[in-house]
């Protein structure tokens, strides 16, 4: 096989520098709406004392999690030894590291008090998933950005598979890691089951993939040249087909054994059916706009393997994954602890028994999509100054 050659983003022009200046403007935004709660404290925004996990936790777990499936590609490639997708080997790796950065500034920026960062870093309480998952992400960008130096050094080309091993292992431990920090919840009844954990891996695969085909569409469209071959775009076809299936699996099984479990038939009553907030986001986002349409799209034999199909597709997929979010998220708070299994309550002024209104505020939301908008930025850069694109290579 013939060996890749690299190079740095060239041909950037009008569209490019339009996208990156849009990206920096959205993430000042981002920075004067941090400044605003920050000033004002979370009173303006939608959380309270019942509802506080709000929008910038669903975005970041969201980038969390799609930055662990943004390694997918690379690992394809030197763990399973794929050579069809090593040409975007360090174009997944440098992906990954970008939205795990993203995702952790939308969660730092949401404490109230990022300085409390500090305490989180030197005083650790390993009953917590949280401790732990300090250790896992700055695991995490340690072990891939040893990983991508492997395979950018002379020499190191032979470390390029044992360190592939060690990323595949520490992402998929870093995912079960996000995805335990609800399945630990007991006292919710949506959280409290082990399958939140090979849920978020499998929706990692998938948004991690999404992520990944957007850029790499973005980049051929700015330097009007082709990057994926047709082999290589009908095998991110197949593999976006298989992933998504997979989710709607493990979200059947998820919904399913809640439904067995006579102590969750509310919360799920509430959450698929009466529920016009998260019931309509679950079947209208994840299901119908996340799965069911870029499935008919993906499987159609003359849309399949075309290049912005499979770009509409993976937006379909990661508007919903955000949806999919929200209701584990948001509607798992919402819905009222049960104190006293099997005994009538009485409600207090508090609003014990009461499901919980959340309303996500303008700053919420900006800080979350800047999340997303520094992780595109931080791509946008790295790839002009350093070779991570493969040159373009023709389907022969």
């Amino acid at each position: 096989m013939a060996r890749t050659t690299y190079k740095v983003l060239k041909g950037r022009g009008f569209t490019f520098w339009s996208i990156m200046t849009l990206h920096a403007l959205v993430i000042l935004i981002g920075l004067g709406a941090t400044y605003y709660m920050e000033h004002n404290g979370h009173i303006v925004t939608g959380m309270n004392n019942r509802i506080v996990w709000g929008m910038p936790h669903v975005f970041a777990i969201f980038l969390i999690i799609a930055a662990s499936g943004a390694l997918n590609v690379a690992s394809i490639s030197s763990v399973f030894n794929k050579l069809a997708y090593k040409s975007f080997a360090r174009l997944s790796g440098l992906l990954a590291l970008a939205l795990l950065v993203g995702g952790l500034a939308v969660l730092v920026l949401d404490l109230g008090r990022p300085d409390r960062l500090i305490v989180a870093m030197t005083k650790y309480n390993f009953k917590s998933i949280f401790a732990w998952n300090i250790y896992l992400y700055i695991g995490f960008m340690v072990i891939v950005a040893g990983y991508l130096f492997v395979q950018m050094s002379r020499g190191t080309e032979h470390l390029t598979k044992p360190m592939g091993i060690v990323a595949f292992a520490w992402r998929l431990i870093l995912t079960t890691g996000t995805g335990s920090i609800f399945g630990f919840l007991v006292a919710r009844d949506f959280y409290d089951t082990a399958i939140m954990a090979p849920l978020f891996i499998a929706t990692s695969f998938l948004f991690g993939l999404a992520f990944t085909i957007l850029v790499l569409s973005f980049t051929c469209f700015t330097i009007r040249n082709q990057l994926m071959t047709r082999e290589v775009m009908q095998k991110f076809r197949d593999l976006l087909i298989i992933f998504i299936v997979v989710v709607l699996y493990f979200t059947a099984v998820h919904h399913l054994n809640n439904i067995y479990i006579t102590q969750h038939h509310g919360v799920e009553k509430f959450l698929l059916l009466d529920s016009p907030v998260y019931s309509t986001l679950f079947w209208g986002g994840q299901i119908i706009l996340g799965s069911i349409l870029p499935l008919l799209i993906l499987t159609n034999k003359s849309l399949g393997s075309n290049r912005s199909a499979m770009t509409l597709a993976s937006i379909m997929i990661l508007i919903g994954g955000l949806a999919q979010i929200y209701v584990i998220v948001i509607g798992g708070q919402a819905y009222p602890l049960e104190i006293f299994p099997g005994w009538d309550e009485i409600s207090s002024s508090y609003g014990d028994g009461q499901i919980a209104n959340y309303m996500p505020s303008l700053p919420e939301i900006l800080l979350g999509v800047t999340g997303i908008s520094l992780a595109m930025f931080i791509t946008g850069f790295v790839l002009t100054i350093l070779p991570f694109l493969p040159e373009p290579i023709s389907d022969e």
